[in-house]
């Protein structure tokens, strides 16, 4: 009895085409269509992509997602707020939005309809005899304020603060926690301007999300161990500047300097086995801190 000749191997995927190649994972015979460069020889499609699968993707010391280090968030936010001062300006109609105004060097400059529509205001009667404010419901207030400003000199320093300190800290905590970051920190900074200010008293700028931002910069560095020491003298400096330039919201940039510092504790020392759950609940419990203190502001004025 003739033992029959043996057959030559064919491709699993394209069975017309003979091939002496096999996939390192799965010995199955590949063609060089199926080829896939590997570390060591070739693998077929299927093993390529289930390793791709496998392999966890990488991330920050924090948790968050390598793509921070090219900053969309921040060159998000800052143009979002050109947008906004673009709009604002236009909104004017040749009024002194972009330059006039009271305060040091134009620093609070004129308001225009978009910034009397979205600045932090507690509680007041508009010139047209309505009521407005958010007591009066309009809690929308409290997150458009962070991209409004009071002139073109108000949003040039913002923008250049939030430019140097936003790309570090998103390369280091990755696109998704910088953003939860920026959110709480200019949150918190108007729910203390809408706790402590004039219930009439109108306030805008993204420097209550900035202030936090300053915070988060030492207790991330020093979480990584990196010498804060430079970023100190320009913290007080603009803490002096806000104390005692006219026109400057204190609640707002010293609130929005706790609670950016209590989102960057909760961010820093998450503890690694739990950290994203940590992070999150963390995050949540300080949203709820500060509806309460939203709650109780707006029982207050309504009373």
């Amino acid at each position: 009895m003739s033992e029959s000749p043996p057959t030559t191997p064919v491709c699993y995927r394209h069975p017309g085409r003979e091939t002496y190649v096999r996939c390192t994972r799965c010995d199955r015979p590949i063609c060089p269509d199926c080829m896939r460069e590997a570390s060591v020889g070739h693998q077929c499609p299927e093993c390529v992509n289930e390793g791709r699968r496998s392999v966890r993707p990488a991330r920050t010391a924090f948790g968050g997602g390598t793509a921070g280090r090219h900053g969309y968030v921040t060159k998000g936010i800052i143009a979002l707020n050109v947008l906004l001062m673009v709009l604002s300006i236009a909104s004017d109609r040749g009024g002194d939005a972009a330059v006039g105004g009271s305060g040091f060097g134009g620093l609070m400059g004129g308001s225009t309809p978009l910034t009397n529509w979205g600045s932090v205001l507690g509680l007041a009667v508009f010139p047209d005899g309505t009521l407005g404010g958010i007591a009066d419901g309009e809690w929308y207030r409290l997150v458009t304020a962070m991209f409004l400003h009071y002139g073109v000199i108000h949003l040039l320093l913002n923008m250049w603060a939030l430019w140097v300190l936003g790309r570090s800290l998103e390369a280091n905590l990755g696109p998704l926690r910088f953003g939860a970051l920026y959110l709480i920190a200019g949150l918190g900074g108007n729910v203390a301007a809408y706790l402590f200010s004039a219930q009439n008293s109108a306030t805008a700028g993204a420097s209550t999300a900035v202030f936090g931002l300053f915070a988060a910069l030492i207790i991330i560095g020093r979480k990584m161990g990196r010498d804060v020491s430079q970023v100190l003298p320009i913290l007080v400096i603009n803490l002096v500047f806000t104390l005692t330039v006219p026109g400057i919201s204190i609640p707002g940039h010293l609130g929005g300097l706790a609670f950016g510092a209590l989102m960057a504790l909760v961010l820093a020392y998450a503890p690694r086995g739990r950290r994203t759950l940590v992070q999150v609940a963390g995050g949540a419990i300080i949203l709820v801190v500060l509806l309460a203190l939203v709650l109780f502001r707006t029982a207050q004025l309504l009373s």
